[in-house]
Parts: C-alpha cells; sequence; structure tokens
C-alpha cells in the first residue's frame, strides 16, 4: 500500500496540470492566495476522487450511475482514502437536529438513563421502586426462623365477566384458595362478588402457605417466581401472628411504581429520551419543544388604528380586505366600536375580535382565531401556509416546557438531573457534573463504557472552541464554522481510521486563544491513522503542519500552480510564494493605523439577552470598530440580537424580537444600517455573482444588439437562464440534473442534452468579438473587466466585487458553490456598488477609479456591520479588504466588525472586548478603547495575544 496519495496532472478548474503528493497519516495544509486553486485541489479533485472510489465499491444499484458522475480532470491519483469533507457551511436545516445528536452525545445518555436512571414521583418526590422474585427471596430469608406468611398473587379485576373467567381459570390451573377480608377462603365455598374489587383493589390469590426455615427456601423461591408470573401487580408476602390472622403485607411490584401512592411508572428505555421517537416525544410539539400560537404582535401592529383604519394589518390587502368589512358588518350589528382605536377597547371587545361572537353561527363573525382555523382546513393551497408561517410565533410547548419530551422521561433522574436538564447545561458544566457522579458499585459498573464515550466528545467539544453550547442547541442555528468544528468533534469520537478528511478553514470563528488547541484536534486525527488536508490561512496552523502545499503565484488564471510543496521549516527558509513572503516578513510588517477618534456613539445599556450580563456599551460612529472576544463572548447576540435588531424594529419590520434591553439611544444619527452576513443568497442555483449585481443584464443586452442575434430575432430574453426561450429546457438552463440515488446523496451529472453548455444551439452561435456567451460566463470577474473595458456602465458594476477580493470568481459561477467568506463579501460590494451609483449624482456610464469613491454631496450614513469579513481571505489579500472597509469610514460612514483576525483588530480605530471567557463566562464588557487600551487590560484573552501583535508592529 503506498504510503501517500499521488497526484498528476491536475487540471480541475484553474490548475495548470500540477503534481502533488500528500502523505498519508499526516496534517497538510493547502494554501495561497484567494482564488489560487486551493478548493479546486483539495475538494473538487482529492475529496471527489475519494468519493468516486467509495461508490464504486458499493451495489450495482449505485455502480450504474458512475460513468454519468464526472473523474476529476487528472491525469492519475493514487493512494486515495475514503473522504470525509467538513466544510464551512452548515447544510443543516432539520429543526430535530442538535449539538448533542449531530455528535451522538445524546445516544450514549439516553442508554446512561435507561440504565442507572431513578424514576422519582413527581406527586411525593420518593423513587419509584421495582422488584423481582428475588427481592422477594431475599426479604423472607431476612424473616426470624419459623416465620409463618402466605405468597400471593395480586390480580386486577377489570369487569364481571372478567372475575368468573378468572376464577375459572385459576381453578382449572390448580389454585385452590384466595383471600378475602384478611381470611383465606376456598374459591367453591365463598364466591367473591365484583362488587369487592372497586377502588383498583385486586383480587389475591393464594399461590402457597408457609413457614420460614432453611430447608423451606426452595419452595419459597418457586412461589415467589409463580406469583409475579400470574400476578398482574407483582406479588404479595403477607406474615401472619401466632393465631394465624395477616399481620404485615408487603409488596413486590413487578413495574415501577411510588411505594408512597401507589402511582405506576414506564420503566426507562432509550427510546423514552428520544424526541426523534414517537415513544418519547411530547405528543403535543411532537418533539419540536415548540408550538405555534397567533402573532397579535404581528396581525396588529399599530393598536392606536380604529377596527375600520385597518387595525387588523393582515385583512388590508387587497386580497383579504372582504373580511375587514365582512367584520365591520358583524360589528355594527353587535354594538362593538369600529372608530376607537384598538388599545381602547374593553377585554371583551377585543375577545370579540379575537375570537368572534361567542356560540355564534356561520353567518356571525368567526374572528381572527377562526379566519386563521379555516386556513389550517386549506393548508394543502401553498399560498395559505406561507400566510401561516408569517402570522405565528413559536413559543416553548406548554406540556413540556420546552424540554421536546413526554413527563415520565423527565421524571427519570441521574445524580438528581433529568435528561433535558443535563442537555441545557453548557459543555464545560455537564463535563464537571458528569465527573463528580457518586453511584453505587453496581450502576458505575454499568455506566463506565458509557461514561467515558460522553466524556471523551464533551472533551472534544471544548477543544474545537465550542465550549459555550449546550447539547440541546438546535444545529441549524450554528455557523458553518461551527458546524464544521462539530463535525470535527464527531470524527474524532468515531472509531475510523484511514480515512482522508478535507477541512475547510476549521480556524473560521475561532479566537487565536483556541487555535493551538485545534492544531491538537488535528493531530489527534492523524494520530489514529487518518490524513488531514486542510485549506487554510492562518499562520500558526500553516507552520504547525506536517506538510505545506502552496498555490498561486495569483488567483484565477494566474494561479492554479503549486508555488512550494514541503515541510513548513522549508516555506520560511525557501519559499517564494506571497505566503512564504508574508511569513517571513509579518513581524516587521506594520499594518496602517488611522487611530480615528469617535466623536459620536450609540448607546446600549443593561443588555441582557441570552449570556449578556446587563451590558452597558458605547458603538462609535464615524469609525473603524471591532467586536472581540472568544468564542461565546456574546459577540453576535450583542450586535445582531441586539443592536441591529433594534434598529430592524424601530423601522416597523414585523416579527422581530430584539434582544433584551433597558435602554438604545443614537440610532437616530444613521440614514441606515446594514448588516453583511454569510448567509446564503436566496435558494436558487441560478443565482450567481454576475446576476446579483445586475451586471448580467448588460451583458445580455451587449449580445443582443450583435448583428448575428437580430439577424436570429434573439433578445436579450434568450440569454438568460431563468425563463423559457433560448436556455436548455432538458436541464433548464441548469448545464447540470440531479439524479435521486435514493439511499445515498443525490448524485448531480452534466445534463446529457446540451453537454453541460445551458443555453440552446442557435443561442450560442451569437458572439461577441468572437466569445459567445459561454465564454463570457467561464470569464474570470478580472478578465472580464477587461474584455469589457469599453463598457464603463458593466465595468462599474463589476469592479466593487474585484475591490473586495472575487476577482478571480467566474461570471456564471453558482452562489450556492461559495464559502460565507465569499457570500459576505459579495454582498459587501453589491451594497458599495449602490451606495456609488445612488449618491454620484452622474450617469452610470461614469467609470470612477474606485467603486467606493464617495462623489460630493456625501451619501447618507450607512453603519456597515460584517461578521468576519476576512473569512476565506489570504494573509496578502486581508489588507486588500481592509483598504476597502477604510475608504468606506473615510467617506463618512461606520463600519462595526466581529472579528477574531489579529491583523484586523491591529488596525481598528476603536474596540469593545467581552468576555472574559465564553458561555456563562462570557456577556461582560472586559474592555473598551483603541487597541493599544486593550492590549494592556490584563483580564482580556483578545488583549494578551494582541500585545504580542502591536510589539511586533512596533506600537507597545
Amino acid at each position: 500500500m503506498l504510503r501517500e496519495i499521488v497526484v498528476r496532472g491536475a487540471r480541475t478548474n484553474n490548475l495548470q496540470a500540477i503534481d502533488a503528493t500528500i502523505p498519508h497519516g499526516r496534517l497538510t495544509v493547502v494554501t495561497g492566495v484567494s482564488g489560487s486553486g486551493k478548493s479546486s485541489l483539495a475538494f473538487d479533485t482529492l475529496y471527489a476522487e475519494g468519493q468516486r472510489l467509495y461508490v464504486e465499491s458499493m451495489s450495482a444499484y449505485a455502480r450504474q450511475f458512475l460513468e454519468r458522475m464526472p473523474r476529476p480532470p487528472v491525469d492519475s491519483i493514487r493512494g486515495v482514502l475514503p473522504s470525509i469533507a467538513l466544510e464551512q457551511r452548515n447544510p443543516v436545516t432539520n429543526p430535530r437536529s442538535t449539538v448533542g445528536t449531530a455528535t451522538e452525545i445524546n445516544d450514549f445518555l439516553r442508554l446512561l438513563f435507561a440504565n442507572i436512571g431513578r424514576t422519582m414521583c413527581p406527586e411525593c418526590g420518593v423513587e419509584a421502586e421495582k422488584h423481582s422474585p428475588q427481592t422477594a427471596v431475599r426479604f423472607i430469608e431476612s424473616l426470624p426462623e419459623g416465620t409463618r406468611f402466605l405468597v400471593l398473587a395480586p390480580i386486577a379485576v377489570e369487569s364481571e365477566r372478567r372475575l368468573g373467567f378468572l376464577l375459572e381459570h385459576l381453578a382449572s390451573a390448580g389454585f385452590r384458595r384466595i383471600l378475602v377480608e384478611g381470611e383465606v377462603a376456598e374459591m367453591g365455598e365463598r364466591k367473591p362478588r365484583f362488587s369487592d374489587f372497586r377502588g383498583g383493589r385486586c383480587l389475591d390469590v393464594v399461590v402457597d402457605r408457609l413457614a420460614k426455615s432453611a430447608e423451606r427456601m426452595s419452595r419459597a423461591a418457586d412461589s415467589a417466581e409463580m406469583a409475579f408470573r400470574i400476578g398482574s401487580r407483582g406479588a404479595v408476602v403477607l406474615t401472619l401472628d401466632a393465631d394465624g390472622r395477616p399481620a404485615e403485607r408487603h409488596h413486590f411490584f413487578a413495574g415501577l411504581v411510588c411505594r408512597s401512592c401507589g402511582r405506576e411508572f414506564r420503566e426507562p428505555q432509550p427510546e423514552m429520551f428520544s424526541f426523534n421517537s414517537g415513544i418519547g416525544a411530547c405528543p403535543t410539539c411532537e418533539g419540536f419543544g415548540k408550538e405555534g400560537t397567533l402573532d397579535l404582535g404581528k396581525i396588529i401592529p399599530d393598536p392606536s388604528k380604529t377596527l375600520a383604519g385597518y387595525a387588523v394589518a393582515l385583512w388590508a390587502t387587497p386580497v383579504l380586505k372582504m373580511m375587514t368589512e365582512w367584520m365591520l358588518e358583524c360589528a355594527a350589528e353587535d354594538g362593538i366600536p369600529t372608530d376607537v382605536p384598538y388599545r381602547d377597547l374593553t377585554a371583551e371587545q377585543k375577545r370579540w375580535v379575537l375570537e368572534g361572537k361567542p356560540n355564534g353561527g356561520d353567518e356571525d363573525f368567526c374572528g381572527i382565531q377562526g379566519f386563521f382555523r379555516w386556513l389550517e382546513g386549506k393548508r394543502y393551497k401553498i399560498q395559505n401556509r406561507i400566510l401561516l408561517a408569517r402570522y405565528r410565533r413559536y413559543m416553548p410547548c406548554k406540556t413540556c416546557g420546552g424540554a421536546r419530551l413526554k413527563p415520565d422521561a423527565q421524571w427519570v433522574k441521574v445524580g438528581g438531573r433529568s435528561f433535558p436538564e443535563l442537555l441545557a447545561l453548557p459543555v464545560p458544566e455537564l463535563h464537571r457534573f458528569l465527573d463528580a457522579l457518586e453511584l453505587t458499585p453496581a450502576d458505575a459498573e454499568a455506566a463506565r463504557g458509557l461514561l467515558h464515550e460522553v466524556r471523551g466528545r464533551l472533551q472534544y467539544l471544548e477543544d474545537v472552541g465550542l465550549s459555550y453550547l449546550t447539547l440541546s442547541r438546535e444545529t441549524r442555528t450554528l455557523s458553518g464554522g461551527e458546524a464544521q468544528r462539530i463535525g470535527l468533534a464527531s470524527a474524532l469520537g468515531s472509531a475510523l481510521t484511514n480515512t482522508l478528511y478535507v477541512l475547510d478553514e476549521p480556524t473560521v470563528g475561532l479566537h487565536a486563544a483556541d487555535t493551538q488547541r485545534l492544531i491538537a484536534i488535528l493531530r489527534a486525527l492523524t494520530a489514529k491513522g487518518n490524513t488531514v488536508v486542510c485549506v487554510e490561512h492562518e499562520p500558526e496552523v500553516i507552520l504547525g503542519a506536517d506538510r505545506v502545499l502552496d498555490l498561486g503565484p495569483g488567483a484565477g488564471e494566474h494561479g492554479g500552480r503549486l508555488v512550494f510543496d514541503g515541510t513548513p521549516r522549508e516555506l520560511l527558509d525557501r519559499g517564494g510564494g506571497r505566503t512564504a513572503e508574508y511569513l517571513r516578513q509579518r513581524r516587521a510588517t506594520e499594518w496602517p493605523h488611522r487611530g480615528r477618534k469617535p466623536a459620536r456613539f450609540i448607546t446600549l445599556r443593561g443588555a441582557e439577552q441570552h449570556n449578556l450580563k446587563k451590558l452597558d456599551v458605547k458603538i462609535p460612529l464615524g469609525v473603524l470598530a471591532c467586536v472581540t472576544g472568544v468564542s461565546g463572548a456574546g459577540k453576535s447576540t450583542l450586535v445582531n440580537a441586539t443592536l441591529y435588531a433594534h434598529w430592524r424594529a424601530a423601522k416597523g419590520e414585523t416579527g422581530i424580537e430584539p434582544g433584551r434591553c433597558r435602554s438604545l439611544r443614537g440610532l437616530e444619527q444613521l440614514n441606515d444600517m446594514v448588516l453583511v452576513d454569510q448567509r446564503p443568497i436566496g435558494r436558487s442555483a441560478r443565482s450567481s455573482a454576475v446576476t446579483y449585481t445586475k451586471a448580467y443584464d448588460d451583458i445580455r443586452r451587449a449580445f443582443a444588439a450583435t448583428r448575428r442575434a437580430r439577424t436570429l430575432g434573439i433578445t436579450a430574453a434568450h440569454f438568460s437562464f431563468n425563463v423559457p426561450g433560448g436556455r436548455c429546457e432538458s436541464c433548464e438552463g441548469m448545464g447540470t440534473q440531479t439524479v435521486d440515488m435514493h439511499f445515498l446523496a443525490d448524485v448531480t451529472v452534466t445534463c446529457d442534452v446540451c453537454g453541460g453548455r445551458r443555453f440552446q444551439k442557435r443561442v450560442l452561435e451569437v458572439t461577441d468579438r468572437g466569445r459567445t456567451m459561454l465564454d463570457v460566463l467561464d470569464m474570470t470577474i478580472a478578465e472580464a473587466m477587461e474584455f469589457y473595458a469599453d463598457t464603463p456602465r458593466l465595468v462599474a458594476k463589476l469592479r466593487p466585487l474585484a475591490e473586495v477580493g472575487l476577482g478571480y470568481l467566474r461570471l456564471g459561477q453558482s452562489t450556492a458553490t461559495l464559502s460565507g467568506g465569499e457570500l459576505q463579501r459579495l454582498k459587501l460590494a453589491a451594497y458599495i456598488g449602490r451606495k456609488w451609483a445612488a449618491g454620484s449624482g452622474q450617469s452610470e456610464a461614469a467609470n470612477p477609479p474606485s467603486a467606493i469613491r464617495h462623489p460630493q454631496p456625501r451619501a447618507p450614513h450607512i453603519l456597515f456591520i460584517l461578521n468576519e469579513p476576512t473569512v476565506g481571505l489570504h494573509m496578502a489579500d486581508v489588507q486588500v479588504m481592509m483598504s476597502v472597509l477604510q475608504r468606506l469610514v473615510d467617506g463618512g460612514d461606520s463600519v462595526l466588525i466581529v472579528e477574531h483576525n489579529l491583523d484586523v483588530i491591529a488596525q481598528a480605530d476603536w474596540v469593545i472586548d467581552l468576555g472574559p471567557g465564553g458561555g456563562d463566562a462570557g456577556g461582560e464588557l472586559v474592555a473598551e478603547g483603541p487597541p493599544e487600551a486593550i492590549a494592556v487590560c490584563e483580564r482580556s484573552v483578545t488583549g494578551r495575544f494582541l500585545r504580542t501583535r502591536l510589539r511586533e508592529q512596533g506600537r507597545q
């Protein structure tokens, strides 16, 4: 078997027939400037070939699709292992998926609760007990020698008919005696009545009469076994006094029963603790933990309006105005005022609006709730489903309290805590709880393996910088970086060996304090015999690798070459690319620092959403500010869930629930607040950078204006792959088709009608200066700017993309293939382009030297909010991105960045550092001020690392 993966002649995307070797069982970092071909080599070549070979080893059903699956364009690849990709995006949309289910910790905790959990009676607070025949025998052995006793089998009696059948059956089985009113009676002599067994009383069948002695213990054991077998509620040992009368009754229950009140419980089993199983899921919310209720804040957003003035905004649309008219007619009949503000109506009148006329008929007003009940019955129409979703909000389920499980699962405790309570604990706190468990020897033996697995996975979550999460956190709410590190922790928890792991920037979202722990995690994977290939820009990870592949030297057609292949030491000594240059010179590089002083602030007081601890903070305006802190310190909660959410609510957006705070002042200083996040742009795979910035409209018009297009009667619409006309109808302009593999993930294959060319043949006959539309869509943005240099209007739309470092993207590349960082920069470029166009007052044909040059008069003041804008950027490209943001501030706007990159933080004018830790240990303002002030704060984790960086730049 080869000891390395050998790649020869890789030509995927912009790769220039490169040769590379990746050693097995080692950590290899693929680095290079943005667009140099890193993902093409790591994901589109290595991972794709590993997946192809894996599927090839499967059944004939899977293999029948193989010849339609594209093989990476490469001369040869040898030594490829089964591959797993951990990408920088979160593919999970299922609300049932949580951190606990994704890491399989829930599975082990379910087994733990089923094996050693104690069911506690919710009424009495005492532990429910379960007995066996051996329990009864041990009790008999403890009786004094010679003690007389009866072994009874209590049998439930449900009906008169059942009683008769039961007595007949017992007699045929050889049982002759029953216990009636404390006395043993022959069944033939005294026939019991059904009325004797009301109130849950049982028929006590005498199985045996014995006196305690060593010789009769074997018989006593057989009798106890028989009693448990025929009794519906276990067995009873009834001791007798000297006169043969009943003395003490000792009940040994077959199921779990509270000894105090007699309440029966289900025996714990793993499925009881799964909210994805019908056995364990709460029947009200079906295991989601939330239930939908009408959101009156959305339905009646302005209570100062009258009913006649469309206080019920839902019924103000042209389609539903008839509901308002019907309501007004009925209101006149029922004496409900329609010219009084809704907030001034009495409680009874508001109830009429909400619930309709009490005991009303079909012709009477049904109320808002009645209208939504009618919509529920018409859910098969998509517009009704959309309407239902728009005016609903989800609250914790009233039955389970958001725990997702049935009540009896929540009554089972381990160490005094229920299953949902453990899932709600932050990872370190749960780890400490399990370490401190005091178990009996038997329970400790049963739980040893389970606790080992759970503790190991919890430690992996801490090691990858996710200690602030809880196991109940929904996976769909995680960022792409967090989701990737969840996958990394799961991989470590698995027993996989000889596997190729391909990772996409695992340091995204990680504080500098967690980087070394991440490197240790990657080393742990290789220690198991796995091969790790990591696309990364972080210097510490590059220097901590076993091997470095540096691609470049530039982006797009100027990249795709292997600039360096060797160890990190060799990279520093003799590497010739931009990566080596940066690593050698970064200690001597002084990044530009403007040092602007803020004169205006947005003041936020008493913020206490999530883990924020009544935070008082000032957000500076007119400067470039950074919000920093370790993972889970509360940065996104402060910026997104509080500041930005309050802005949206202030603008009148409905459905917004801003983070709790005492006051927020200063928003009136802004004309707009723009959140440039990393969320996907729509859902269409047809969306691309050129369509998103509206540049494609100009390209289509240019093609439609050619002589050949006019001759063929082809218009700009024919060059659209979104509508019929010129596109290939077999693939609907996608160029690919999706094959349903049923038991496997869907496979995307090239369209066999157009061959991936997306358009009909006659459309591709049209050329513009010798290039077809397909050729143009295959150009990079940088190439297109040169090709259309004589079309200033088009270049003006493309220029912002190049300025934010996306010049290497292909015009036709789907936004669905972009990373979170690329999506964020694409959105920023679109905002910049629109801002210039809106503020210039010039013709769009103008071709400014920079698309972010602010013309006079200046455009309105905007606060741009960005979350890690340097994600996916090479170290050498970070400064290009920062110059874009700095020029935004120079033009009179404000920029607020949530960032971990120390080079970015060092260039900020103002830093807000949260912490000091993550989760419950965070949420406080540790320090604020210029970078130098943060660096000298001993309490700041960020400050400790920033101090070193500023010292390297000569600023400390």
